[in-house]
C-alpha cells in the first residue's frame, strides 16, 4: 500500500495504536486526523456561555491539548495532525481524496450512533475506491469474545468476569508497535495544513482543566505513574473518597490517551504477584469491557430502554415534583451532606469518585423516585470521563433495573454512608464550607445538631443549609411501593 490515513477518534495516543500500527505496517506513507464532530459537539453549545458567548466544556479543552500535544510529537517526527471542525461524513472522504490513499484506518467504535456514522463512511469511501479498515482497540475482548458454554452473551458480571480470565492470554495484552520508519510520517500538504482550529473558533472556552488533569499521554503516564505506587492499597482506599485511593486514570482511559492493554497488563501481573489491590482494580477494568459488551449486544440501551423491560412499568415522579427535586439534587441543595458534597464536586471539577456515584444515583432513584435516565443524561453532560455503555450501566445497576443490577429492595442509607466513608466529614467540608465547624458526629446530619452546636457553628438550618427535602425512611418505603410493580426479579 502507498498511503494512509489513520484517524483517531477515542485513541488519542500515538503508542500502542492498533490503527495506527497497522497503518504503519502496510503502507509507506502515513497521515494522521482528527474531527472535531459538529453532531457531538454542537448539542453541547447550549445553557449559559460566558462574557464572550463561549461555552465551558473541560472535555472539548481536555481532547484539544491532547491534540496538540499529538500534533507536536508528529511534527518532530516530519508528518502532523489534519484537524478539522465539520462533519466526520464530509471530512473524512474529502481528505482521504486530496491525500490519494489507498484506505482509511481506524478503531472500532460500539456505540450505535458511532456504528452507524462509520458504515455510512465505509459506503462513500468504498464509492471512491477507497478502503475502510477498522480495529480491536479500547477494550480487550469486544462484542461476542466472551461468551457462555451455551454461546450465549453474559448478563452477569462474575461468570463473564472468570471466563474472561479463563480466555485472557498474554497476545490478547502485547502492545501494538507504532515505531514508524524514517519520512513514514508523511509531511501535510500545505493546502490542508491548517493547524488545530481554535476552541474559541468551535465556540468553547479554555477551561484550565490542565491544572488538575493534565491532558495526553503524557499527563496519563504521569497519573500512572503515581498510581502504580500505591495500588497495592487500592482495595483499602478506593471507597474514601477524602483520601487519594482511587487511580484518576478514567477520563485519560476515556478518550485513549492511554492503553487498555497497558493498564490490564499492569493489573495483572501485580495480581499474579499477590497484590489484592491490583485484583480489585483488574475487576474494576472488566467490569469496562463488561459494559462495552453488553451495549454492543443491546444496542437498544443508547435509545434509554430498561435492560429488564419489566422495570419500565415503574411510575416515577412527574410534573412540578420531580422537577423541583431533580433540581435540589442538580445543585448540591438536598440537605444531605454528602449527597450534597458529591454533586458539587462534579458541578465544579467534572469528577466524582465512584462510591459517591452509586451513592447519588441510589438517592435520586430511590430516595427522590426521579428517573434514573435524568441522572444519566446529567452525568453524561458533566463527567470528565464521560462513557455511554459505562455511564448507562452504572445508573442502571443503581435503578436495578441492569443487567447483574442490585436488588430493588437495597437502598443506600445516605447518612449510614457518610458515616462510613467520609467518618469525619473532610471530604464534605471541603464542598460544604459552611458545615467547616460542626462535628465529625453531627456533620453526615447537621438538622440532628443540638441548638448550641449549631450556633456555635453559625449555622441556620433552612438558611446556610437546607433540610433534607425528603424523610429517609419514608423515602424508602415509598420505594419499595413504586418497585412493587415489578413482577419478575432477575
Amino acid at each position: 500500500m502507498q498511503k494512509a490515513l489513520v484517524w483517531l477518534r477515542r485513541d488519542l495516543r500515538l503508542y500502542d495504536n492498533a490503527a495506527l500500527s497497522s497503518a504503519l505496517k502496510e503502507a509507506k506513507q502515513v497521515w494522521l486526523t482528527f474531527i472535531f464532530d459538529t453532531d457531538i459537539l454542537k448539542p453541547l453549545l447550549q445553557g449559559e456561555f460566558d462574557a464572550k458567548g463561549l461555552k465551558h466544556d473541560r472535555r472539548v479543552d481536555f481532547i484539544w491539548q491532547g491534540l496538540e500535544q499529538s500534533d507536536q510529537e508528529l511534527r518532530a517526527q516530519g508528518g502532523g495532525l489534519i484537524v478539522r471542525f465539520g462533519k466526520p461524513g464530509v471530512c473524512i472522504p474529502q481528505i482521504a481524496q486530496e491525500l490519494g490513499v489507498n484506505a482509511v484506518f481506524a478503531n472500532r467504535d460500539y456505540e450505535p450512533s458511532a456504528i452507524a456514522r462509520d458504515d455510512s463512511i465505509k459506503t462513500t469511501l468504498n464509492d471512491l475506491n477507497i478502503d475502510f479498515e477498522q480495529f480491536k482497540d479500547q477494550v480487550i475482548f469486544e462484542k461476542k469474545e466472551i461468551l457462555t458454554n451455551s454461546n450465549t452473551v453474559f448478563s452477569v458480571f462474575t461468570p463473564y468476569k472468570n471466563n474472561w480470565l479463563k480466555t485472557l492470554q498474554e497476545k490478547d495484552l502485547a502492545a501494538h508497535e507504532c515505531i514508524p520508519k524514517s519520512g513514514q510520517l508523511a509531511a501535510i500538504p500545505k493546502k490542508l495544513d491548517l493547524g488545530l482550529p481554535s476552541l474559541e473558533s468551535m465556540g468553547f472556552c479554555a477551561t484550565g482543566i490542565e491544572a488538575y488533569l493534565p491532558p495526553g499521554s503524557e499527563g496519563g503516564q504521569a497519573f500512572l505513574e503515581d498510581f502504580l505506587s500505591r495500588i497495592d492499597q487500592y482495595q483499602i482506599g478506593r471507597d474514601f473518597p477524602a483520601i487519594k485511593g482511587v487511580s484518576y486514570l478514567s477520563t485519560h482511559l476515556r478518550f485513549g490517551m492511554l492503553s487498555i492493554r497497558g493498564l490490564v497488563r499492569e493489573a495483572h501481573r501485580r495480581m499474579l504477584a499477590g497484590s489484592m489491590g491490583a485484583t480489585i482494580w483488574l475487576s474494576e477494568l472488566i467490569w469496562r469491557d463488561f459494559y462495552f459488551m453488553i451495549l454492543a449486544n443491546h444496542p437498544r440501551l443508547a435509545q434509554g430502554e430498561s435492560f429488564k423491560p419489566d422495570y419500565e412499568k415503574i411510575v416515577w415522579e412527574s410534573g412540578a415534583t420531580a422537577k423541583k427535586l431533580f433540581s435540589a439534587w442538580c445543585e448540591g441543595k438536598t440537605g444531605y451532606p454528602l449527597v450534597d458534597a458529591a454533586m458539587r464536586q462534579l458541578n465544579q471539577t467534572g469528577y466524582m469518585h465512584n462510591r459517591l456515584r452509586m451513592v447519588v444515583a441510589s438517592f435520586l432513584t430511590k430516595d427522590l423516585g426521579v428517573d434514573w435516565r435524568w441522572g444519566e443524561a446529567y452525568f453524561a453532560e458533566h463527567l470528565n470521563d464521560f462513557e455511554l455503555s459505562s455511564n448507562n450501566g452504572g445508573w442502571q445497576w443503581a435503578s436495578s433495573s441492569g443487567c447483574d443490577a442490585q436488588p430493588y429492595f437495597r437502598i443506600f442509607n445516605p447518612i449510614t454512608q457518610s458515616e462510613k466513608f467520609d467518618p469525619e466529614g473532610k471530604f464534605i467540608r471541603r464542598y460544604l464550607p459552611q458545615l467547616e465547624k460542626l462535628s465529625s458526629k453531627t456533620i453526615h446530619a447537621p438538622w440532628k445538631a443540638g441548638h448550641l452546636e449549631l450556633e456555635a457553628a453559625g449555622l441556620v438550618i433552612g438558611k446556610d443549609y437546607p433540610m433534607p427535602i425528603v424523610d429517609h425512611d419514608e423515602a424508602r418505603q415509598k420505594t419499595l411501593l413504586r418497585y412493587s410493580v415489578v413482577k419478575k426479579i432477575s
